[in-house]
């Protein structure tokens, strides 16, 4: 079981957004379909939160952002930011198993 589980979640997506973002409202409605299918694991960065700050300032007009990296890599670095497997503003549940699968090497 742990190994299939494992399997299964072989992504992490990190969604940045804000509470009052129409289309990350419409991003986490994408990730869902995906979880669906898919099971990842997820965290969230709430760009209106302080602790975010350096997160907003790279951000704030482009969210919703999803960084699509493997389970098992270090938590997002912003200073690697620019190597990030990454998707901004609209995307299609395809979109996102496409990088999915570019992330696992399919």
């Amino acid at each position: 079981m742990f190994v299939t589980r494992r399997l299964l979640q072989a992504c992490r997506i990190t969604l940045f957004s804000r509470d009052t973002c129409g289309l990350c409202t419409q991003a986490k409605g994408v990730l869902s379909d995906v979880w669906d299918k898919r099971p990842f694991q997820y965290t969230e960065v709430d760009l209106a939160k302080p602790e975010f700050k350096h997160w907003k300032n790279l951000y704030d007009f482009d969210i919703p952002v999803i960084h699509i990296s493997k389970s098992d890599t270090p938590e997002e670095d912003i200073n690697k930011v620019g190597k990030a497997i990454k998707l901004m503003h609209r995307f299609t549940t395809e979109q996102v198993e496409a990088k999915m699968d570019q992330v696992e090497g399919v």
